[in-house]
């Protein structure tokens, strides 16, 4: 879901007042469009409402975890997601990437480091022009079109994060080739190190096979990486 056109539309949902108009007042200046919602169902609102380029969700949220909201957002829109958490620890942000959301931020943090990660998110999640001829990788009933970097099952959509796309991105333009971690996590821009790669494969095994336990395509090859396989 995004904007058609104009500044990119954001939607900041945190219950601290002061650092909710912090934040607005900060990204209006900074040349985006500016929505804010104190608690998840605000959020449900101004989603029905609005088709957004990206939200800025607070974990801590005085009616639901925003945890849960960036999974039920998820389940069907792949708008990009920054979570922001006053938890360091590893685990509290891996739970984050879990439930679907792009990248994370602990709080206190500097608003321009705020600026940066907006930043990157939305470059890694535009849409390239579309190519005159399109390239198209195929594995089961599934086309990964190298162009647009748009995946579909027997020729239904299917919605993938711009982590999830631009994984399969790496994977899909050298199909049987082993990957490493650190390339795909350089590739695809993601902290955290092996593990939230590891995450965000498993998040994308969910999507692209029958039994993620047994995968027929995102396969790992032992103390090397990943690979693509099944290709025709």
């Amino acid at each position: 879901m995004t904007a058609a056109e104009g500044p990119h539309h954001l939607l900041v949902v945190d219950d601290d007042d002061r650092l909710r108009a912090l934040l607005e007042r900060f990204l209006t200046k900074n040349g985006y469009h500016v929505s804010t919602a104190a608690d998840v169902a605000g959020a449900r609102a101004a989603l029905k409402r609005f088709a957004f380029d990206l939200l800025i969700v607070d974990v801590m949220l005085p009616d639901a975890s925003g945890l849960l909201l960036t999974e039920q957002i998820r389940a069907d829109d792949a708008v990009p997601i920054l979570l922001l958490t006053a938890r360091k620890e590893v685990e509290d942000r891996i739970r984050g990437l879990e439930a679907g959301a792009d990248d994370y931020l602990s709080k206190p943090f500097e608003p321009r480091e705020l600026l940066l990660r907006v930043q990157r998110i939305l470059e890694r999640a535009a849409v390239p022009a579309p190519a005159p001829a399109a390239r198209t990788v195929r594995f089961g009933r599934f086309a990964f079109d190298l162009d647009d970097e748009s995946l579909t099952a027997d020729g239904e959509p299917v919605h993938l994060t711009s982590a999830e796309r631009q994984l399969l991105a790496t994977l899909a333009t050298a199909p049987g080739e082993v990957v490493d971690r650190p390339s795909l996590a350089e590739d695809a821009d993601i902290a955290g190190a092996d593990r939230a790669v590891d995450t965000q494969i498993a998040r994308l095994r969910r999507k692209i096979e029958d039994e993620p336990r047994q995968p027929r395509f995102l396969v790992t090859v032992r103390g090397r990486g990943y690979a693509l396989k099944g290709v025709r």
